[in-house]
């Protein structure tokens, strides 16, 4: 075990240098050791989940490898975990400060210390020599760290490198909204008794949950700085909102008034309110300045406007996950924990027989119990029975209140007594940092952060739509909202729109996947069918299929003159769980946030709500937007591939088509499965691997009829992904030899097509294995019962062939000889044939096909025979005289006819 110590009562230094540590020394845990300030209690309240924290207490000292402090040189400041320092089984102790000149008492084996203005700056320096990539959330800690020990980069012992290093965490998606949030500029001494002053005369107002504030300020003259005292307004009494006015003399009869608004409400937008006044600024931060007026009536337009602006804040309706997984309190510890593993949760309701909700255990609860060694035990004994609870009326705000104020991470919303859903920290954050801004028309975008990359709401996306698709979407969406649900675009419809978008160009999409996501309501598992029936009542040209035992839906139009071929899919949310790799998963009905979180990638796991009120929000729960922006494919789970080996082709494909990268971490996991063995013991263990069979062929379709499926079989061999198929399948030289011939004989024998070009290029590369293992795996596959036997007798026709092609003496002999055997097999044949036997073939293919008897049925009449089974052998001689020049016209023909076949 590698532990990360901060100092007691740790800062937001401490806490980032810690953090950033944990990239560094993978698998790595942060102990804090005693206590943190205020603003890092505060700020661990919301984000202590994003980071390996864990309690000493639940440390086994015997298991710890090495110990890494991070700054303090001093064990008296590691408060009992200074103990730690002296165990006889450590391997090293490292410690990181920027502290100088300071006599350290930790017995360090190695000291990484240097003049500047943060710890932090170190951690990120070797960051950035190993080329390590970090979360949003890790980059605003180790921010905050930067800016709370350099206020800012303006304090003296500020470098150069402290600046570079949080330039670095910008680029790497630090939050500055976060950070503004927590970090503590300072007031001079004339602001701070204008704070007191301030503090004792601020009026408020709350309104949909948001507080705003007013004040006005009068002094002799001119105040410097008055935004910062704003913003340090905004922070002590944790307003929503402020106006602050300053109203000074300039003459006898002159004066001038400064109103400085802040806030930090979403949708509104100071800038707009400020700008007829003679002001501006931004959405969330603007000034005027105003000579002669009635200050009052300034001041009273002013928060009017913003009055106006409040929107009606999320509510815990819209935030909460549901169903929500329940256990009964004699469920036992290692139950829960078999519970959590399966369905990715870090805390379980335990409710009563009733169903009544009378706690919460959590994995920390839980991590703790199984370290004392009480798997066995019931959860009743470790469980928190005091539980606050929400209601789904209850805002944003307020939940944001209460899991700050009690240190809380997720909260039960309770219905009539019934526990409805469950709103966590990672809700609450998810929503805090939506971040929006607008164009100047005032219509609203969602930014991804640090990038011009946007996606308008549901305006822009109904000009990307055509007008009869708009129609069916909101046709769709109005006969959910009838029913209480929530209606979502989802997967690839919202990735190709993103990507068109970016692109400026437009896209007519043929394949849209719905989801509904009721269970705030009353939807049960068959909400996806009941839509797509209540749908096909409107549009009866649809056909309407019902599919599978989780009762999804869908609905096709072929050929529709307005609809064209769409085929809509329509389900209702779910979660997933794999009972063994490679097979069918197991599914629950869940809420949007499983949904998309069961997803292969994260660009696939983005979804646009199609339901009022919030009509085109975009959830991106997984930071697809940014791996869009970044063009890579980035996969949700370390163990996605070996659940199912055909995300691996699906990457493949997605990377080839779009032209992006996999990212290094994903290439990794997908490595790491195929050398695993795993997919050869499951093959072994299981007569069912529907990844390794059906919807492994499915996928191989997708790939071999695209016009980039040369591109994608290139890239699945270099991850050595075709072992997927057979393992001792490659794409060597001979492999893409043959391809290549089967592609000019596709093009010259078969153009229309009437063969299924993809299936034979995964007959082609069945066909380059050994010959006991190819009927095996196209059985496996489960190809077309004629695939299958053409490739279990590939090697007799082949042998045949060889043996006696070069035998023939005539174009007849190369007929008789080659008609035998279908075009499929002939393709095949010649592909791995010399190329003397090839040009025969293809001659064949080319010529001696096309040529037919100079007398048909219809002559052998007209001279007087009788039709009967001589008809055949007399064709048949006909046309092998006429193959070898031995006859050449009608006439010959005849005379021919006569000679062997009198009357």
């Amino acid at each position: 075990m590698d532990l990360i110590l901060c100092h007691t009562t740790a800062d937001f230094d401490a806490l980032g240098a810690a953090v950033g540590l944990t990239r560094l020394l993978p698998g790595s845990n942060i102990v804090l050791t005693g206590g943190s300030h205020p603003p890092v209690r505060d700020f661990l309240a919301l984000h202590r989940d994003e980071y390996p924290l864990i309690e000493r207490r639940s440390v086994n000292p015997e298991k710890i490898r090495s110990l890494n402090v991070v700054d303090t040189q001093q064990r008296d400041r590691l408060g009992k975990a200074a103990e730690w320092l002296d165990l006889p089984n450590l391997r090293e102790i490292i410690v990181y400060d920027h502290h100088l000149g300071q006599e350290s008492d930790i017995p360090a084996t190695r000291s990484h210390i240097d003049s500047v203005g943060a710890t932090t700056t170190l951690i990120v320096e070797q960051l950035q020599q190993q080329e390590i990539s970090l979360t949003s959330a890790e980059a605003t800690v180790m921010a905050l760290g930067i800016h709370v020990d350099t206020g800012s980069l303006t304090y003296d012992q500020s470098t150069p490198r402290d600046a570079l290093a949080l330039a670095w965490l910008m680029q790497q998606g630090a939050s500055l909204s976060v950070i503004s949030t927590y970090r503590d500029p300072g007031l001079s001494p004339q602001l701070q008794q204008l704070l007191t002053e301030a503090l004792e005369s601020l009026e408020y107002l709350c309104l949909h949950g948001y507080t705003v504030a007013w004040v006005t300020l009068k002094t002799d003259g001119f105040v410097p700085g008055l935004s910062s005292l704003a913003s340090e307004l905004v922070e002590l009494t944790e307003i929503d909102a402020i106006l602050l006015a300053n109203e000074y003399p300039l003459g006898e009869e002159d004066s001038r008034l400064t109103v400085i608004g802040r806030s930090q409400i979403p949708k509104t937008n100071l800038n707009l309110l400020f700008q007829p006044l003679g002001g501006g600024g931004h959405s969330q931060a603007a000034s005027l300045n105003l000579r002669k007026v009635d200050s009052q009536a300034i001041l009273k337009q002013l928060l009017d406007g913003v009055k106006a602006q409040i929107p009606h804040p999320p509510t815990a309706r819209d935030l909460m996950s549901s169903p929500v997984r329940t256990i009964l309190p004699e469920t036992t510890i290692a139950e829960a924990q078999r519970i959590l593993l399966r369905y990715g949760h870090s805390g379980l309701f335990v409710v009563d027989a009733q169903g009544q909700l009378i706690g919460i255990i959590s994995r920390r609860d839980i991590d703790i119990a199984l370290h004392h060694g009480f798997s066995h035990a019931p959860v009743k004994g470790y469980m928190t029975k005091n539980l606050k609870t929400i209601t789904p009326d209850t805002t944003l705000p307020q939940i944001e209140s209460v899991m700050v104020t009690y240190d809380i991470g997720r909260l039960p919303v309770l219905e009539n007594e019934q526990l409805l859903g469950i709103v966590t920290r990672t809700d609450v954050l998810r929503e805090l940092h939506q971040e929006m801004d607008e164009d100047e028309g005032g219509e609203q975008k969602f930014k991804i952060q640090n990038s011009k990359f946007k996606i308008r709401l549901s305006t822009e996306l109904q000009n990307r739509l055509a007008p009869q698709l708009w129609q069916l979407l909101t046709t769709a969406s109005q006969e959910a909202e009838k029913r209480g649900w929530h209606l979502y675009l989802v997967g690839g419809a919202v990735r190709d729109l993103v990507l068109a978008e970016a692109a400026s160009g437009t896209l007519m999409i043929k394949d849209i996947d719905l989801v509904v996501d009721g269970f705030h309501k009353s939807a049960d598992v068959g909400a996806g069918v009941e839509l797509a029936k209540a749908l096909q009542q409107l549009y009866p040209t649809a056909r309407l299929e019902i599919h599978g035992a989780f009762q999804t839906a869908a609905l096709l139009w072929h050929k529709d003159p307005e609809l064209d071929s769409l085929w809509v899919d329509i389900a209702t949310a779910r979660t997933e769980f794999y009972p063994y790799p490679a097979a069918n998963p197991e599914v629950e009905a869940s809420s949007i946030r499983q949904d998309l979180y069961r997803r292969d990638f994260t660009i696939n796991a983005l979804a646009l709500r199609l339901t009022s009120p919030r009509t085109g929000e975009l959830l991106d729960f997984f930071g697809g937007l940014l791996d869009l922006q970044a063009r890579q494919i980035r996969v949700l789970h370390a163990n996605s591939f070996i659940e199912d080996p055909t995300r691996i082709f699906r990457g493949v494909r997605f990377a080839v088509r779009f032209g992006f990268q996999i990212e290094a971490q994903t290439e990794e996991f997908i490595r790491y499965a195929i050398n695993s063995g795993v997919y050869d013991r499951t093959a072994q263990e299981n007569s069912r691997t529907p990844a390794l069979q059906t919807r492994l062929k499915t996928e191989l379709k997708h790939i071999l009829e695209a016009p980039y499926w040369k591109s994608a079989l290139q890239l699945l061999d270099n991850l050595e992904a075709l072992q997927c198929i057979h393992p001792s399948l490659k794409l060597d030289v001979e492999v893409l030899r043959q391809l290549r011939l089967l592609e000019r004989c596709l093009q010259r024998f078969d153009p229309q097509p009437t063969l299924i070009h993809w299936e034979m290029r995964l007959e082609a590369l069945i066909a380059h294995l050994k010959p006991q293992y190819r009927a095996k795996v196209a059985k496996n596959l489960q190809l077309q019962e004629d695939s299958i036997k053409r490739l279990q007798n590939l090697v007799s026709a082949q042998t045949e062939v060889m043996e006696s092609l070069p035998k023939c003496q005539s174009p007849s002999q190369v007929v008789q000889l080659l008609r035998q055997y279908d075009l499929p097999m002939l393709i095949l044949i010649a592909v791995q044939s010399p190329r003397s036997l090839r040009h025969q073939i293809w001659e064949y293919l080319t010529v001696w096909t096309n040529v037919q008897p100079l007398l048909n049925g219809n002559d052998l009449k007209k001279l007087g025979y009788k039709p009967g089974p001589q008809y055949r052998q007399i064709l048949d001689d006909m046309l092998a005289a006429t193959l070898d020049r031995v006859i050449k016209d009608k006439t010959e023909a005849e005379e021919f006819l006569a000679q062997h076949y009198p009357k």
